[in-house]
């Protein structure tokens, strides 16, 4: 979402620097007509409570994938705890969609959106001490750059830069190879947070582990990997982003994130007060906790909803024809109707009704079982005996690596699927065991989404020369070129243009076979106040606080 501040916070002082504003400004008008289905449902807070400092707020997640280092995290759990612990030269109104201060007071571009340059805030400081000043940041991100693929989305926002330089110490210029339109948005995200250039030169197992010092107002007091991860007020904190109310320390004396992968635990762990809240309560049990000393809270995310990603370097999924057929025999609307929460809609394109220049696609994605059938027909598979398709000897069958819950909405599509004879095998693992099979190719599909709140996060997914793209290891094809120009066109008309044009094609040719959009809900007991979303539907609980 690269809308910048008409207020005059983010400056374009030049007439030489109009075309840019009026680039980012588009993008905004189009960002709030899309941010209105992102409304806030059913929230159940205070507002008008008095903020009460102390008290430790139990939150419950999932999973937990060994890593809390916001610089190489990219799953939900993780992000809600790495998030808490750095600050962001930007932030990103939920409401409106505006990149607003944090770190950085004032921020600017140049007319080709190739240069920004940012002004720092006085006396910031990360949890070790060290100053957040312009050689900090160029060290932050050097260090994601050198990691990689490891960074699986900063180096993505970062993959064209040409030159992070300190002009004193308080400014710093960023330079890209070509128009970024996508920079300003990714300055606000989590994966571009500050840690303390000491924390460079830890190793990454270090870093997953903890002991980074970041900018944030919490700092990682304790972390042991598939238990816990608690983390404590940070002391003197005083560098808040507009966007957030409170203007000193957070409230909370600490959060403890709790693993707890089972479900049904989640849901009797808040009933029982043995949490006090979390995001991954079962749609099935939401509505426990719609009242009688519970609240609810629904935000959509943004970003890539969910898709079966496909490895188009196994012969039978790199036809076409294949694909195409899967995705036909997927009825959407069942999923949603059936299985998830009434905020949750089946997808109506890659992206998210609430990502901007969200154009619905919703024709492309129809449930026709018949065509699916004659497209494997005519493709040479035929029903077997058994009723599985087969062709040379080979069955039409497949398997899908996943640890997303809930595993019914992939029961569903298993069911859809045998209903034109292709046969869909599921295998719940660990997220350790589906990266280690996307890295050896040794997976047919596998599921899940990406939030992001600009359109690059199609890039970051389906490019095939992505640190996180080419998850479906598909060969290099024009698209890769459509989703290249689209992060780098500045004007709103002609990113309108190009996003839909690829999303088009990942659909059509279905290298994207989308499912449902995400929506994330928090349930807590009426004792948790300010606890709330940020604008990628991350968690945020520097405003949250805890009633005595």
């Amino acid at each position: 979402m690269n809308r910048l501040n008409p207020s005059g916070t983010s400056t374009f002082r030049s007439a030489r620097k109009s075309a840019v504003v009026v680039a980012f400004l588009g993008a905004a008008s189009l960002l709030l007509s899309s941010c209105a289905g992102a409304a806030d449902a059913g929230s159940q807070q205070s507002a008008d409570a008095t903020p009460a400092a102390g008290g430790n707020l139990n939150f419950a997640v999932s999973v937990d994938r060994g890593c809390i280092d916001p610089q190489q995290v990219g799953n939900n759990d993780a992000i809600a705890i790495a998030r808490q612990t750095v600050a962001s030269l930007t932030s990103q109104d939920s409401s409106t969609g505006e990149i607003v201060p944090w770190l950085a007071e004032k921020f600017e571009a140049n007319a080709d959106a190739t240069s920004f340059t940012f002004t720092l805030r006085d006396g910031a400081t990360f949890a070790d001490g060290a100053p957040i000043d312009a050689a900090s940041v160029k060290t932050n991100f050097e260090a994601i750059k050198a990691l990689g693929a490891k960074a699986t989305l900063g180096s993505t926002y970062l993959s064209d830069v040409t030159a992070v330089t300190v002009k004193d110490a308080r400014t710093v210029v960023v330079d890209f190879s070509k128009p970024n339109a996508q920079f300003l948005q990714a300055t606000s995200t989590f994966t571009l947070g500050l840690l303390s250039p000491a924390s460079a030169a830890l190793s990454e197992a270090d870093r997953c582990a903890g002991k980074f010092s970041g900018s944030g107002p919490f700092t990682v007091q304790s972390y042991t990997v598939d238990k816990e991860a608690v983390l404590a007020r940070r002391a003197g904190y005083a560098w808040p982003a507009s966007t957030n109310s409170n203007k000193g320390e957070a409230y909370l004396d600490t959060v403890t994130f709790k693993i707890i992968p089972e479900a049904g635990n989640r849901t009797g762990s808040l009933q029982s007060g043995q949490i006090d809240a979390t995001a991954a309560i079962s749609a099935a049990d939401a509505k426990l906790f719609d009242g009688n000393g519970f609240w609810n809270e629904t935000r959509a995310n943004p970003g890539v909803v969910y898709n079966l990603y496909s490895n188009e370097s196994s012969p039978k999924l790199k036809e076409t024809a294949v694909r195409q057929a899967i995705s036909k025999a997927i009825n959407r609307e069942e999923i949603t109707e059936t299985l998830l929460t009434e905020a949750d809609q089946p997808a109506k394109g890659v992206l998210s009704h609430t990502t901007p220049f969200f154009t619905d696609l919703s024709n492309l994605l129809e449930h026709d079982p018949e065509g699916a059938k004659k497209l494997l027909d005519d493709a040479g598979w035929k029903p077997g005996g058994d009723g599985i398709r087969e062709k040379d000897g080979k069955k039409l069958s497949f398997l899908v690596t996943y640890w997303q819950s809930p595993k019914e909405v992939l029961e569903l599509v298993q069911q859809q699927l045998k209903a034109v004879d292709v046969d869909l095998q599921l295998k719940f693992t660990t997220i350790a065991d589906v990266t280690a099979a996307q890295a050896n190719k040794d997976y047919d599909f596998s599921y899940g989404n990406l939030t992001r709140s600009d359109p690059d996060v199609l890039r970051t997914v389906f490019a095939s020369n992505t640190a996180r793209g080419g998850s479906n290891l598909r060969e290099a094809l024009p698209v890769d070129t459509v989703l290249a120009d689209q992060a780098a066109a500045l004007d709103k008309d002609a990113r309108q243009k190009l996003v839909d044009e690829a999303q088009e094609t990942l659909i059509k040719d279905a290298h994207s076979i989308p499912l449902y959009e995400l929506s994330t809900t928090i349930s807590a007991s009426g004792k948790v106040h300010g606890l709330k979303f940020e604008a990628s539907s991350r968690l945020d609980f520097y405003d949250a606080w805890l009633s005595k």
